[in-house]
């Protein structure tokens, strides 16, 4: 996902949105693990998802209250 169609969630789907990858994350280790990964730079996006996602509810939390 870009950054752009993260922010562009709530913060219910954004919670969801980090649940669901970090769920992804796990299966895809699993699968290396066991040699049946496909194709491994998933890994690493996967990984750059998640730190999109936690980057934007960082500032989401740190900006103050809009008016």
């Amino acid at each position: 996902m870009k950054a752009k169609e993260i922010r562009e969630l709530s913060d219910e789907e954004l919670e969801r949105k980090l649940t669901d990858t970090r769920q992804e994350l796990f299966n895809l280790r699993f699968q290396s693990v066991t040699g049946a990964l496909e194709n491994p730079a998933r890994i690493t996006l996967v990984k750059r998802d998640i730190a999109r996602i936690i980057t934007i509810r960082a500032e989401r939390q740190a900006a103050p209250e809009r008016q």
